[in-house]
């Protein structure tokens, strides 16, 4: 693709992927784990990692997943809060963590989520499975699906609780990008990720997540562990706008998982800042397009755009794009029609797609005649 540099835009243009570059004095905590990652939720930058495509067992931190599929079947209205889950032999005899249901007998779905997010049931996965899939393997290939559909591409899991077994794992990097959507696309029912405590047949049981109460500024998301996994933590929390998600897996035990993701997002939360640039839909340039209707196709961003930076950076932070020039109708929306460049002095810091946000058709004969002329002396 032929592309030329637009340097005489008169505005200034801040972009991202999913990496960042800062100064040598600015440096990570000493994270004992056999991976971790610190990422910003709006923005996606990476801000610390370690092995973050390491793939691991996540143990019960795949019951985000699982809690994931349920939002979405609540979201569709396949299921509701007020059903009835039946709970089956197979989860009741469920061992490890469980929130202590009965076979035989029918518990509200609502019930059944707490026990599943706040007390991390087994048996409460396996039995929401089987109420939305039928069984536990057909709900598993909903679960499967979902991680493609997310582009978890080093995720695979083989039942809904974490339960040790070949062939299940994950990485750091994935559960961020399953952490985001699951903040993002269903709000109203991550809240229930920020509860302390839940009490179900008699029996209270306390979030294991320690740092709901060391940090009212944490809101979620979901501990794990077993004894081949480790000590693992997903947590996130929200301060003045700025939201950032840590993991950490394979800690040596249940204090440092805890210690290590506070330690990660003191680092985030002191060191940088994210900023809301562009709401969705901007246009930030416009595309020459050759032997089209039009002679031009808006360029910009389809999502909220923002951007992080360590502090202190984001003024002296300038950006420029290069429009690919040698566009031919026809253009359909979400084609890519050039890159945005951010640069902090002389260094390429971020790059990003500029996106077509609109459609431009074929011209008729004559256009194309005349722009193919016009095109050879551009």
């Amino acid at each position: 693709m032929n592309i030329i540099v637009k340097s005489s835009v008169s505005f200034i243009l801040f972009f991202f992927l999913s990496s960042l570059s800062w100064a040598a004095d600015v440096s990570a905590p000493e994270i004992k784990a056999s991976s971790y990652l610190l990422v910003d939720f709006h923005s996606g930058v990476e801000l610390a990692e370690k092995n973050a495509d390491k793939q691991i067992e996540p143990a019960s931190i795949t019951k985000l997943m699982t809690a994931y599929v349920i939002y979405k079947e609540l979201a569709k209205g396949s299921v509701t809060a007020d059903d009835k889950v039946l709970i089956s032999k197979k989860a009741w005899k469920m061992e490890g963590s469980r929130m202590f249901v009965e076979a035989g007998k029918k518990v509200a779905l609502s019930r059944m989520l707490n026990g599943l997010v706040v007390q991390s049931g087994n048996d409460a996965a396996v039995a929401l499975a089987e109420h939305i899939a039928g069984s536990e393997a057909a709900f598993v290939t909903k679960m499967n699906e979902q991680a493609a559909a997310l582009g978890m591409k080093s995720t695979q899991f083989q039942n809904s609780t974490g339960w040790p077994a070949d062939n299940h794992y994950t990485t750091a990097r994935d559960i961020v990008l399953l952490t985001r959507a699951l903040i993002s696309d269903y709000p109203k029912y991550y809240k229930l990720h920020a509860l302390k405590e839940y009490t179900y047949n008699g029996i209270k049981q306390y979030n294991r997540n320690k740092l709901l109460w060391r940090d009212d500024t944490v809101d979620g998301v979901k501990t794990g562990h077993t004894e081949s996994a480790g000590y693992c933590l997903v947590s996130s929390a929200l301060r003045n706008d700025m939201r950032l998600i840590s993991v950490i897996l394979g800690a040596e035990t249940e204090k440092a998982r805890a210690d290590y993701s506070q330690e990660l997002l003191e680092f985030g939360f002191r060191f940088f800042e994210t900023h809301k640039l562009y709401d969705k839909g901007s246009v930030l340039a416009d595309a020459r397009v050759w032997k089209g209707t039009k002679n031009t196709v808006p360029a910009g961003i389809v999502d909220d755009f923002y951007v992080t930076v360590q502090k202190g950076h984001y003024k002296q932070l300038k950006g420029l794009m290069e429009l690919d020039k040698s566009l031919d109708a026809p253009i359909k929306r979400g084609d890519v029609v050039g890159t945005a460049i951010i640069k902090d002095g002389d260094q390429i810091v971020h790059e990003v797609t500029l996106l077509a946000l609109d459609a431009v058709d074929a011209g008729g004969f004559w256009t194309k005649v005349t722009d193919s002329v016009k095109k050879l002396f551009n």
